[in-house]
């Protein structure tokens, strides 16, 4: 999980089930107009799986960073990111009333990128061989979704 979220950078770890408890403390006292982590959890049996956020929301311009994680190596191919991600996308469209919404990841991450686009996602830009895995380099990938492609896509506002 931590090697796909964070491009494999050596200074993020390590990441300890005490180190996340009090990530998701500090997110508790988070501005949620401003920024919020969710968790996403297996419908059948509540476990936790994975996490979705949102932060830099600009309720002037209309626009925020989405990110999303499914750290269950299990249940990675399932469309629990898919999901989760077009549940964001509702609520920050829906409910926050943006207009814009972004997030990036890296060029080798096929997985994400993939479900970025099934959600309705473009991709907008790259920064060459500007994320370092291990002792490759790779793109970092930028994917944008506007109101109107969401209204398109889905139906909804």
């Amino acid at each position: 999980m931590v090697h796909w979220a964070t491009g494999g950078d050596p200074l993020f770890g390590p990441v300890t089930r005490e180190a996340v408890a009090g990530f998701h403390e500090a997110r508790l006292r988070d501005n949620p107009r401003g920024e919020t982590t969710f968790t996403v959890e297996e419908v059948a049996d509540g476990r936790a799986i994975g996490m979705a956020d949102y932060r830099d929301l600009d309720p002037f311009t209309g626009q925020a960073t989405v990110g999303i994680t499914i750290g269950e190596r299990d249940r990675w191919g399932g469309g629990y990111g898919s999901e989760a991600l077009e549940l964001l996308a509702g609520h920050l469209f829906g409910a926050c009333r943006l207009r814009r919404i972004e997030l990036e990841t890296w060029s080798g991450n096929e997985r994400a990128m993939r479900a970025f686009r099934r959600v309705g996602f473009v991709e907008e830009g790259r920064r060459r061989a500007a994320v370092r895995v291990g002792d490759q380099w790779y793109d970092g990938v930028l994917f944008g979704m506007l109101l109107e492609e969401w209204t398109a896509r889905t139906g909804r506002t």
